[in-house]
Order: structure tokens, then sequence, then C-alpha cells
């Protein structure tokens, strides 16, 4: 606005500058074409003359000229003036709206000032209300310290009255029990090691029960997984060997004149050789299973070469032992190959080869074997134990039975010492005699030998039991049940996996049926081997019969 009005006063000096030097152009000419009139003198000066006072001519075309001239300036004067006037009326309106548009900024800024102005006011008093909090918090603060150092000092003075009286009361103790304050204080820390003593051994109580359940539960996974992951085939064997003849005249060649050839194979081979009816066909029977293969491999060769006599007997049998012993070592081999065992001792080697001819309830030790190592491995691995070492503790587990004819005494006993005479690890050897109990079980890996013996034993399909033991086992259940006290009657279901025992109820009450079904089942435990488990189911049922007529 200020620059405006500036501008506008100066165009409007020029104007009047213009203007006042026309009219002094203008002014100086006219002074210029009039000459000076004399001094006025009344006295000495001659009255003019009626020629001086006529018009000139020459000045009257002077003035003239010089009226043209002003004219002249005048129209320029007022052409600038005009000019000077229109830009002064431009200047004036750009003026006056440089002004409203200033004063349009003017209001703009002023309605910003006033909300700064606004802000800040609203920002001061909150400044001033938290000042007014933080001068409260203080005066708070203030006042819980000095709370606090009242409170200090009482508890100076509580506790200086009460080491008074603790003091009082000791010495008060100490005259009541005729005690001094050392045995107080042992007594003391008898009794709190007894509370102690006594929490801790129902926290172990707990514990172990917890860890119980959840050590069947987990026992249980592992046994199935390993189950499940084993497929092994169903084994059936037996102690007698059926060699096929190509006619019954053969018979008769094998007996010999007067039984001498029959005579010589038995004597030879340590075989009982029985021909009957069954025709073309000549059984061997032997306890023994090698001895039972080998006469079976050479009557075989006898029958096919058609030559039978003692001399050729024994040289067809000698043959015939070599080749048994390299069955049984390639057999070994295989096994030790596919259970991942390649240090075993060489003497060790054709012990554990003949078990392939050796049975087991029906079962193949040899296979047996293989199996156990298996499944003690698998739930080694899910213990995260030393899986070549348990699977080594359970492939070497019956390895005695291939000494039982030789040897007198158990199999597990007999396979620990040959295991221990051979350089095996103490930890294995255990795990040999005790997989049946007859030593206490003191390390894990017996105890996976012992579970994957029985997984191996009890499968279906892997060992067979003749029908004489079967019913003999189902008589001594039921005499076991019938010769307790109160008992009627007694049945043997599920071939011999349940027993089912009547009660007379004036007798055995409900709680006295409870400890007769444990005790049979610990009895059942102590006295039979079977394979799975035997429910006992104790019956007490009350009757009442009336007739009406």
């Amino acid at each position: 606005m200020g620059i405006g009005v500036f501008e506008l006063l100066i165009l409007g000096g020029l104007v009047v500058l213009i203007v006042l030097a026309s009219i002094a152009v203008v002014f100086f000419r006219q002074q210029r074409a009039v000459p000076p009139s004399p001094p006025a003198n009344t006295e000495t000066a001659p009255q003019p003359s009626a020629a001086v006072l006529a018009p000139d001519p020459a000045e009257s075309e002077r003035r003239a000229l010089l009226e043209e001239e002003a004219a002249e300036i005048r129209s320029e004067a007022d052409a600038y003036h005009r000019d000077a006037r229109a830009r002064a009326d431009a200047l004036l309106r750009e003026a006056q709206s440089s002004r409203h548009d200033a004063d349009d900024e003017i209001r703009a800024q002023r309605g910003e000032m006033r909300e700064q102005r606004l802000d800040l006011e609203r920002r001061e008093q909150r400044l001033a209300e938290r000042e007014e909090r933080l001068d409260a918090e203080i005066r708070a603060l203030e006042e819980r310290a000095r709370t606090l150092d009242e409170l200090k000092a009482d508890l100076k003075v509580q506790r200086k009255s009460l080491g008074e009286a603790e003091v009082e009361h000791q010495q008060a103790l100490e005259r009541v029990a005729g005690l001094t304050a050392e045995q107080a204080k042992a007594e003391l820390v008898a009794a709190v090691e007894h509370e102690a003593k006594r929490r801790a051994v129902i926290v172990e109580r707990d514990i172990e029960r917890q860890a119980i359940r959840d050590g069947e539960t987990r026992a249980r996974s592992i046994i199935v997984g390993a189950i499940q992951r084993v497929a092994s085939d169903q084994t059936s064997e037996s102690v007698v060997s059926a060699v096929h003849l190509p006619g019954d005249d053969m018979k008769g060649r094998i007996i010999g004149r007067e039984g001498r050839n029959i005579r010589s194979f038995e004597q030879v081979t340590g075989v009982n050789v029985m021909i009957d009816d069954t025709p073309e066909s000549v059984l061997l029977s032997c306890f023994d299973p090698v001895r039972r293969e080998t006469a079976r491999i050479t009557l075989a060769e006898l029958v096919k070469d058609g030559r039978i006599h003692p001399a050729r007997i024994e040289e067809v049998h000698e043959r015939s032992k070599h080749q048994i012993e390299a069955q049984c070592l390639r057999a070994a081999e295989d096994a030790m190959a596919e259970v991942g065992i390649s240090d075993l001792h060489p003497e060790l080697v054709p012990i554990l080869g003949a078990l392939r001819y050796r049975t087991s309830y029906g079962q193949n030790v040899l296979k047996h074997l293989v199996e156990c190592a298996h499944i003690a491995g698998l739930m080694a691995a899910e213990l995260r134990l030393d899986v070549e070492q348990c699977k080594r503790a359970a492939f070497l587990h019956d390895i005695g039975k291939a000494l039982t004819h030789e040897v007198e005494g158990s199999h597990a006993l007999i396979g620990a010492d040959l295991a221990r005479k051979y350089g095996e690890n103490p930890d294995v050897v255990h795990a040999i005699e005790a997989h049946h109990n007859e030593v206490e079980v003191r390390t894990v890996e017996a105890v996976l030998t012992q579970a994957a013996d029985a997984i191996s034993g009890s499968r279906p399909g892997a060992r067979r039991e003749s029908i004489e033991a079967y019913v003999q086992r189902l008589e001594r259940l039921e005499e076991i049940a019938a010769a307790r006290e109160g008992v009627e009657k007694v049945f043997a279901m599920q071939a011999g996996r349940e027993i089912r025992v009547m009660v007379a109820p004036d007798v055995v009450d409900d709680i006295e049926a409870q400890v007769l079904a444990r005790d049979i089942a610990k009895q059942v435990e102590e006295e039979l081997t079977y394979p799975g488990q035997i429910r006992i189911v104790v019956v007490r049922e009350s009757r009442a019969t009336e007739t009406a007529r």
C-alpha cells in the first residue's frame, strides 16, 4: 500500500512541474517581447503622442505567436495532464487492489496469529495444570518420605524391643526347659529336618507315581511302534525230519541185511530212523537239530547215489558234517550282516550259526535273535540309548541254546559264560544272563533285551505249542483256582486267556473276591509260562428263589 501512494505522489509532482515549466516559458517569452517602460515622472515626462499610443503591428503579431505557442503549450500540458491523470488513476486502482490484497493478507495473518495465540494459551494452561499436578505429586512424595522416615524410626524401636523381648524369652525358655540355646537350636534343626524329610518322601512318592504312569504310557508306545516296524515270517518247525524215497524198495536197502545198514547209520549219525508204512518216506528223529539235519543230508545223498553200506555211510556223513558247518557259518555271517555286527569273536560265529537248526516252540532261534536285535535297536533309538550295544545284547542273548545239549545248566548262564570267555562287554554279558531273571537286572540294556525277547516270542505265529502242553496248562489253571476256599466252579475261557471263578456268596464277600482274584493271578504268574496275558474274573452272585402255589 505504501509503495503505490509514493508512486502516485511522484507522478503528481511531475505533472505540477511540467505545468509550472510551461507557465514559466510563456511568461519568459512575454517579458522578452515587451520592452521595459521608463520610470514615471509626471513633472518632466512628456505626454505620449497619438502615434505612440497606436498599436504596433509587429507587437500584435508577436502576441499572436505567443498566444499560439501558449495555446500549444496549454494543449500539450492538458495532454500531459490527462495522461498523468490516467496513469494516476491506473496507479490508484492498482494501489487500491494491492491495498485490498494486503488487507486480506493482513486479515489472514491476523487470524493465524489469533489461532497461534489461542494455541499458546491452551499450551500454557496445560503446562500450568501439569505443573500443579507435579507439585501435588512432589508434595505427596515428600509426605510419604516423611511417613517412611517415621516408620523406619518406629521399626528401629520395635526391632530393639523385639530383640530385648527375644533375649528375655530365650532366657525364660532356658529356665523353664532346662536347655541351652545350642541344645534348643539342635532340637529345632532336628524337627525341621524331620519335617523336610517327610515332605520329601511325599513329593518323591508323587513323582514316582507320575513317573510310573508316564513310563507305562511311553513304554507302551515304544513297544507298539517297535512291533509295528518289525515284520517277520511265521515259523513252525518240529523235531522230526522226513526224507522222501524214490520207491518203497529203497527202505529195504536202508535197513540192509539183518539191519546192518540202519544200525550203522544210527550209530554214525546219532539219529533214530523210523521206517513205517508211510509210502516213499522215512522219518529221522533227534533232539539235536544239527545232527538231525546232518543225517538228513547224508541219507538223501545215499539214496540218490544208491550205494548204502557202513563204509559209505561214514564217508558221506563226514562230507555232510563239513557241508553243515559251512552252512552254519554262512547263516551266522548273513545274520550278523543283517543286524550290522562285524566284530564278533571268530569262535562265537560257528556257535551262533548252529542256531540255524535250533528251534524253540517251533520258532527258529537264529531268526528269533535277528528279530530281537531289530526290536531292541528300535526301542533304544526311541529312548536315545546306545543302539549298537542294545542290538548286540539282544542278538547274543540266546547263544547258550546252541550248547544246552552239551553243557548242563540254563541257556542264559551258559551263554553269559560263553560271551564273557570271548571278551564281550560286561553290560552285554549281564543282559544275556539276566534275560530270564536268573540274575537280578541292573542295566537298561538288560531290560530292553527282556522286552525284545518277550515281543518276538509272543507275537502271533511266532511259536507253537503242543496239544499236550496246552491241555496241561489249562488243567493247571483250573486247579490253581479251584484250590481256593469258597470256590464252587472254575472255567478256562478263550483258549486259556481268561479264567472265570464262581464263588459262594455266603463265604466270599466283595472284598475277599478282589483279594482272591489277586492271589490267583499272582500264583499263575509264579508257576506257569504262557504267552500274552491271562485275565482272572471272580463272579459272586446271590439269588433268592421262591415258588408261588
